[in-house]
């Protein structure tokens, strides 16, 4: 009986080494070797790197010992630089592993191409939204004569109508011609055949009506420069705002012997 006790007091005393030798190898490895093969408690603090030029990012990142990625996804800011940072992922301020990528949305170098919307008959408030929604930046507010107030009348990009459906750049100008309500006056309308075609523009504009297109005709017998139509005709009672198209005489060409 006394030898087995004996034996199995030593096996006791091994069985507790075993336990404090296994105890000691776990304390070593997550206190010492863990934290240092996983760089624990090292972290870099995210840059800010919106605006940052691509060209730019690879040194700016290495330098603080961090990669980037550029996403597929890409972005167009009118106002921002193209090829800068638009987003990024971590964001500013987070504290991540040393060599960590972060990922970015770079702006567009060239703006898409976005089909214009139509705005006329539109009230003012309305189609201010519309061409934030669709990317694009109201210009101009231009205030002609007419009952509608507040009511878009025409669209002009870079001073020309521009139809609803034509594709424009995004982040383009857009001017508004704009009615402002007093247009409820009527009157005949001038006649403007005989004039040339700036005598004709003052009278419309000094008549409280709107300049519309002007056409040009070919012609040997009539002035070059001369009103030779109109429409509305002349006449015809017409109210304050209403626009007036005008057709303009040209020289025919003439051969040269």
């Amino acid at each position: 009986m006394e030898g087995i006790s004996k034996g199995l007091k030593k096996l006791g005393i091994h069985i507790l080494i075993m336990i404090g030798i296994l105890f000691a190898l776990l304390f070593v490895f997550f206190t010492i070797y863990l934290p240092s093969y996983t760089s624990h408690g090292e972290s870099v603090t995210v840059p800010d790197l919106e605006g940052i030029h691509y060209s730019e990012l690879n040194n700016f990142l290495v330098a603080r010992d961090l990669r980037y990625e550029v996403t597929l996804d890409s972005g167009f800011v009118a106002e921002a630089t193209p090829l800068s940072v638009l987003k990024q992922n971590p964001k500013p301020g987070a504290k991540v592993k040393q060599n960590r990528k972060i990922y970015v949305t770079l702006n567009a170098e060239n703006p898409p191409l976005i089909k214009m919307p139509g705005l006329v008959n539109t009230q003012l408030k309305n189609a201010q939204e519309i061409l934030a929604n669709y990317g694009l930046v109201r210009g101009e507010i231009v205030y002609v004569p007419d009952i509608g107030i507040n009511v878009v009348l025409e669209q002009k990009y870079r001073g020309r109508d521009i139809k609803e459906g034509f594709e424009i750049p995004k982040g383009s100008q857009i001017d508004l011609v704009v009615g402002d309500g007093y247009g409820n006056q009527s009157f005949e309308m001038p006649n403007l055949i005989g004039m040339d075609d700036v005598e004709a523009e003052f009278l419309i504009l000094g008549s409280g009506l709107r300049m519309g297109n002007i056409n040009y005709v070919k012609t040997d017998t009539v002035p070059k420069g001369t009103v030779v139509r109109q429409l509305p005709p002349d006449g015809v009672m017409a109210k304050t705002g209403e626009r007036v198209d005008i057709w303009v005489s040209e020289l025919l060409d003439t051969i040269q012997f």
